[in-house]
């Protein structure tokens, strides 16, 4: 894992198939982080997106549990108006099938992000991130924690993001 990569926990998985999709950062809603709050600026993955970045899938930020790679097309990422949007084609590896049971169930705590703060902004306590180098995406199995964020396990490549509840999160240097 690069140095100084920053985590956010994301929020509550829902099944509809084979493939995790959902929102994996949502753009100006504030979360507290330690002593101060947080935010996403829209287009904040704007390069990160544009360079074509190999951005990782993986259970539990967990480099030996890859789930998929951009590089590969087994996840692929947009922004919207929203935020950052993915969509996680499940493997069919001994991984792959305990997380899509355990989003069948409802027992997946949510997704987070792996970053690392290219530029950002502060005003009094709030610290708004302009631009992310995203290094992956995991599923975790613990607990979630940013607002405004969702999880679905779908078949189709096209559908509603049914689901968004709060999380924690977690920074890590």
């Amino acid at each position: 894992m690069p140095p100084e990569i920053e985590r956010r926990f994301i929020a509550a998985p829902k099944v509809e198939g084979g493939q995790l999709v959902g929102l994996a950062a949502p753009y100006n809603t504030e979360t507290r982080i330690g002593d101060f709050n947080e935010r996403i600026a829209p287009g904040a993955f704007t390069r990160t997106l544009a360079n074509q970045r190999d951005v990782l899938a993986l259970a539990d930020h967990d480099s030996t549990r890859v789930l998929g790679r951009t590089s590969s097309g087994s996840l692929s990422l947009r922004e919207t108006a929203k935020g950052l949007e993915y969509s996680l084609k499940l493997p069919s590896t001994s991984v792959g099938n305990d997380l899509r049971e355990l989003a069948a169930r409802g027992d997946l705590g949510g997704v987070s992000i792996g970053f690392r703060a290219v530029r950002d902004t502060w005003q009094g306590d709030v610290r708004t991130l302009e631009e992310i180098e995203l290094h992956e995406i995991s599923i975790v199995q613990a607990w979630p924690a940013y607002p405004d964020t969702s999880v679905a396990l779908r078949s189709r490549a096209s559908g509603v993001i049914r689901d968004s509840r709060a999380m924690w999160l977690e920074t890590v240097k």
